[in-house]
């Protein structure tokens, strides 16, 4: 088995390289990828020196069996061609085939055997508020279906890159030694301040994070599912939370929906609120799980529930999908 990391350089990238072998994933060969200004560049993996290559458009790609691409949406379409024309399989974490047709948006945790249908050998990883959401709605639904959701996210520094991550840090630096405070990654400065904008607006007033969550859900869930998302970013340096309401077909009660998360893989249960338990960022970044707590009913709604679900948005939200998805095709035999 022979695997590529594309964008092997940046926040994602590096993640691939840690769950790679946390997971003792069954690899013979592990090949870095990046771009000019990456190449050259020398990462450990299991103790060994992997030096990054150029992308270029090449046979380089000729015996690898699955590439893991997080080098952005431009890129992806750009090396779709060449990474897979000699029977690669390309898991890729940009959105650039997240809604196409012929391409499987995958969850495992939800829809895996959607990969035994992926005829341009791409599979996509969906939006990262996206994987958490629907990880535990599927819980949801496996009790009742789910007619619609309204949910606010507060959404990490991590959700940018590196850049993102690096930008709040240099803030709180910065603030602390009363120096001038630099804005580039986000629309305004993220420290001391929320921020209820991630990604460019749309002409129906959501933005196109918030429509990802919308059609993505659908795609994911082969479902009917209304989302009406508000998405926010929080000075808050890694792991992604989200207050959920799920309005389903019949009512479901507080207790059944614990239960069905309790025994759903993937998920982990933190809710004790008479204990001050629940879930939160600043103890789950670098877990695997999506963590789901403080579980109600919605009381403007006799058919409604109300929750709240916490994840990493760099693992679980990104590099851990999809090392997950090439778990599951090797498994299937889906792989060359």
């Amino acid at each position: 088995m022979k695997v590529a990391v594309v964008g092997a350089s940046g926040a994602v990238g590096q993640e691939f390289l840690q769950v790679l072998e946390e997971r003792n994933f069954p690899l013979d060969e592990l090949v870095l990828f990046g771009s000019a200004r990456s190449a050259g560049k020398v990462y450990k993996f299991k103790g060994d020196d992997l030096v990054v290559k150029e992308l270029k458009h090449n046979d380089d790609f000729k015996d690898i069996d699955i590439a893991l691409t997080s080098a952005g949406g431009g890129i992806s379409k750009e090396f779709a061609d060449t990474i897979t024309k000699h029977g690669a399989i390309m898991i890729d974490n940009s959105s650039a085939f997240r809604m196409d047709e012929d391409v499987p948006l995958v969850v495992p945790e939800v829809n895996a055997e959607d990969c035994k249908n992926a005829p341009r050998k791409i599979i996509a990883n969906p939006n990262c508020t996206t994987i958490q959401m629907v990880v535990a709605l599927k819980a949801l639904e496996n009790i009742s279906h789910i007619k619609r959701v309204h949910i606010s996210s507060y959404q990490s520094a991590s959700g940018a890159g590196a850049s993102g991550m690096e930008e709040l840090l240099a803030q709180i630096k910065a603030f602390a030694n009363d120096d001038e405070l630099k804005v580039e990654a986000f629309a305004h400065q993220l420290l001391m301040n929320v921020i209820p904008h991630i990604d460019v607006f749309t002409d129906n007033g959501y933005t196109k994070e918030e429509m990802k969550m919308y059609n993505e859900t659908k795609k994911i869930m082969h479902s009917d599912i209304e989302v009406s998302a508000t998405t926010v970013r929080v000075p808050v340096l890694r792991a992604h939370s989200e207050a959920i309401w799920a309005e389903t077909e019949v009512p479901v009660s507080p207790e059944e929906f614990r239960a069905e998360c309790d025994k759903t893989n993937g998920i982990t249960v933190i809710d004790k609120p008479e204990e001050n338990q629940y879930p939160m960022p600043f103890n789950l970044a670098g877990e695997d799980d999506v963590f789901v707590g403080r579980i109600r009913k919605d009381i403007s709604n006799p058919n409604g529930i109300a929750f709240w679900c916490v994840s990493d948005q760099i693992k679980k939200g990104a590099a851990l999908n999809a090392v997950q998805i090439a778990e599951y095709m090797i498994a299937e035999g889906l792989v060359k």
